[in-house]
């Protein structure tokens, strides 16, 4: 019985001696304190579960003819048939023309409008925090929330826009009703709902300009827009790739039409997001294994368009 404080007293000191020698050795090679890994594991494992996971499990299922209703089909592998399915799909090549159409339309308004915000906002002297927040705060209202008020908003017959336009001598269109307005309506709510956070990073990079070199263009006499054609432009090059690329995924628009119009009318906004959505989930057997294999494709070509963003701006 004596000898057991002498025992627990020693191998806490073994245990001491040993954690020592353990964060000297991964200090020495560069990997840190080694506890510090204890607090980022967590989220590291949230990581697994939620990202890594499914896109390991997306990627498996993507080469299976795995229909949901079909249970026994989880693990019928059909090697590259659903790839070769997909290239004779007439809807697959209609969802990327509006998901394309889509983007033409959604990320050079938010680039180009952000950029604007931006720029007024940090010519401000006072209240720039409140105008910031007013420009944040459609980001952080929820999808839902947003879209069924631009479905108000689009009503044909009691709409805010359309009686505005009725007073006017306007005869308005239906805007989701109707073909020719039904995409270009959806797309002014993305733009509204994102435009909010590019706005923040094009003013964290303005701020990170130095004024200095401002005052000594203009001492030189640049105007104000040759300072920002010549100066801001130029070093906002990285919050320039880091938007892009943020924006560079083909599969936009599925909410708002997932929500608004359910790919109508006559599939004028039934983008390859959506597409995949109701192939997987509303449409026939519930084809899981051929909604993951062309979304593994869109996976692919959203890397290669990041690719493309940073051999154009040529940063690393």
């Amino acid at each position: 019985m004596s000898d057991q404080p002498l025992d627990t007293s020693s191998r806490v000191a073994t245990l001491k001696t040993f954690g020592k020698v353990l964060r000297t050795e991964l200090k020495a090679k560069g990997w840190g304190n080694p506890f510090g890994y204890l607090f980022i594991l967590p989220g590291m494992l949230l990581y697994g579960i939620f990202s890594a996971w499914p896109i390991f499990r997306g990627f498996v299922m993507s080469f299976t003819d795995y229909r949901f209703l079909y249970p026994e089909t989880r693990w019928d592998f059909n090697g590259i048939e659903n790839f070769v399915d997909m290239f004779s799909d007439q809807w697959v090549g209609h969802g990327l023309l509006v998901s394309i159409k889509w983007t033409l339309l959604v990320q050079p308004t938010i680039i180009v409008l952000s950029l604007f915000l931006a720029v007024l906002i940090s010519r401000v002297k006072r209240g720039e925090g409140l105008y910031r927040w007013i420009v944040y705060l459609p980001s952080i209202l929820p999808i839902a929330v947003s879209l069924l008020m631009f479905g108000q908003f689009y009503n044909p017959r009691f709409g805010f826009i359309n009686q505005n336009l009725r007073s006017l001598g306007f005869d308005p269109p239906r805007w989701l009703n109707d073909p020719r307005y039904a995409l270009p309506a959806l797309a002014f709510t993305d733009v509204w709902r994102g435009f909010g956070f590019p706005t923040l990073l094009f003013l964290i990079g303005i701020y990170n300009i130095n004024t200095e070199i401002y005052e000594a263009a203009a001492i030189d006499g640049a105007t104000p827009w040759n300072q920002f054609w010549s100066i801001t432009l130029p070093l906002l090059k990285p919050t320039f790739l880091l938007i892009l690329v943020l924006g560079s995924g083909i599969a936009g628009g599925t909410e708002p039409a997932l929500i608004l119009t359910n790919g109508g009318p006559q599939n004028a906004t039934r983008s390859i997001g959506l597409y995949l959505y109701q192939v997987a989930f509303t449409l026939g057997d519930m084809r899981l294994g051929y909604s993951a294999a062309v979304g593994l494709v869109l996976g692919l070509v959203s890397a290669l368009l990041s690719l493309f963003w940073f051999r154009v701006l040529k940063e690393k």
